[in-house]
């Protein structure tokens, strides 16, 4: 999915496992196939699974994930990862690697739950208990730049997804069948006039100016785990820290639907300026993704194209 990205196979994990952690190395290792972009995932044994950052940089992610769940754990409401090894680089993987408790559970979509409201008031009652926790100040500062910040990237995405609107991907990997670039191009239908109105007004939001909270700043669909029709657990704290409660606030357009997202906001009590300003990162977030994965990831560009949509009903209304 991305340049420079390095090749890693269930071999290159069994060898690791076997020169580091020899006391793991004779489970059953075997990839987890998902939309996630930042870690290559294997499931090893019945309870555990291997995450292997596939560039160089998101290793700080994988650090900052290992150092701070356990401090941010015992509060929260729902279920998230908990470490239980670091592994080194060697000369097959460079870079550092960790090994987890695995929880099951079924990605969140619409089918999966039960019902929206009531994982609306869920997630809400998961992001309170995060932001209780004290701002220490070795607290990492996380978040993104100011919304008029983000205006060139944003256009720039929103202008590529027009100039391909329809287009085929010409290549695809070459163990492709076809499928996934196919799905890709399917998938990207944007209204792209619309979607720049909507961030001409994004960028009227107040730019925030209040005390940092404890943010885990990518609850998106994929790191939500959802378990007997109800919200079960939060993956991915590799930009947990302090900063915009705003960035928390992204779900109710990304996760959720109309219903779900008044909900979402009357449990959070979010102002006027928080909400306009979430609504912007939610749409840069979604328009950045949807030309980059367009061909390698078209299962992420699917949610990605449903979070625009969700900015602009919410806009019509």
């Amino acid at each position: 999915m991305h340049e420079g990205e390095v090749p890693v196979d269930a071999d290159v994990v069994r060898r690791l496992l076997a020169s580091q952690l020899p006391a793991l190395a004779g489970l059953p290792v075997r990839e987890v196939r998902s939309t996630g972009t930042v870690n290559a995932v294997y499931r090893l044994g019945d309870h555990l699974c291997v995450r292997l950052p596939r560039l160089a940089h998101w290793q700080d992610a994988l650090d900052r994930e290992t150092r701070w769940l356990p401090v941010l754990a015992a509060r929260l409401p729902l279920a998230v990862p908990e470490p239980v090894a670091v592994g080194r680089p060697d000369d097959g993987y460079p870079h550092r690697w960790a090994v987890y408790r695995w929880i099951e559970g079924a990605t969140y979509d619409d089918g999966s739950v039960a019902d929206e409201v009531t994982a609306a008031h869920d997630l809400a009652a998961f992001v309170r208990a995060l932001r209780t926790h004290d701002v220490v100040p070795d607290a990492p500062r996380t978040g993104r730049r100011p919304l008029r910040e983000l205006d060139a990237p944003t256009r720039g995405a929103l202008d590529e997804i027009a100039a391909t609107a329809g287009a085929r991907p010409e290549v695809a990997h070459a163990d492709d069948s076809g499928t996934r670039a196919d799905a890709g191009t399917r998938s990207a239908h944007v209204d792209v006039a619309a979607a720049r109105e909507a961030w001409d007004l994004a960028l009227e939001a107040p730019a925030w100016d209040g005390e940092p909270v404890w943010v885990h700043t990518d609850l998106l669909r994929p790191n939500l785990l959802v378990r007997d029709g109800r919200l079960a657990a939060v993956l991915d704290f590799g930009a947990v820290g302090v900063g915009d409660p705003a960035a928390d606030v992204v779900p109710a357009w990304s996760v959720l639907g109309p219903d779900g997202r008044a909900a979402y906001r009357r449990a959070l009590d979010v102002d006027d300026a928080t909400w306009a300003r979430a609504r912007g990162y939610a749409l840069h977030q979604a328009a950045l993704i949807i030309p980059y994965y367009r061909v390698t990831n078209p299962g992420f560009v699917t949610t990605a194209v449903r979070t625009v949509a969700q900015v602009l009903q919410d806009l019509a209304h």
